[in-house]
């Protein structure tokens, strides 16, 4: 009974030792991944600083200035080539279809929007006079 109990407590002593190195060498394996994707996220890091820095550089104003300038022969604005809006071709002026038909129809009265200085404040005819 005794020998029983010896061969028992060594075989639970070689099963947790065993337990014990799987663990310690899962924890290894992990921390050794967890390294290599902190070490990939710097690498990525790194690239999008890389990047930003050459869209900063291509985009500086001046650079844009001196290709705008080489590649698509603009001009300079002259004082006649400002004009007012009203004057663009090409605009048709606004037509109230529905304003016409009750013109037509004689509520021309009931069409008309009030001016500025009769319109009324909602909140304040909202609230009943006490």
């Amino acid at each position: 009974m005794v020998r029983m109990l010896n061969i028992f407590a060594i075989a639970a002593l070689i099963a947790s030792a065993i337990y014990a190195y799987t663990i310690k060498y899962e924890t290894i394996f992990h921390a050794e991944t967890i390294m290599k994707l902190q070490h990939q996220i710097k690498g990525e890091q790194d690239k999008i600083g890389m990047l930003r820095a050459e869209w900063a550089h291509l985009t500086r104003p001046e650079r844009i200035q001196a290709l705008a300038d080489k590649f698509l022969d603009l001009q300079t604005i002259a004082l006649s080539q400002i004009v007012s809006t009203e004057s663009l071709p090409g605009k048709a002026p606004r037509v109230d279809a529905i304003g016409r038909k009750l013109e037509a129809l004689g509520f021309a009265e009931l069409a008309n929007t009030p001016s500025n200085s009769s319109i009324v404040d909602p909140a304040a005819s909202a609230t009943p006079a006490r």
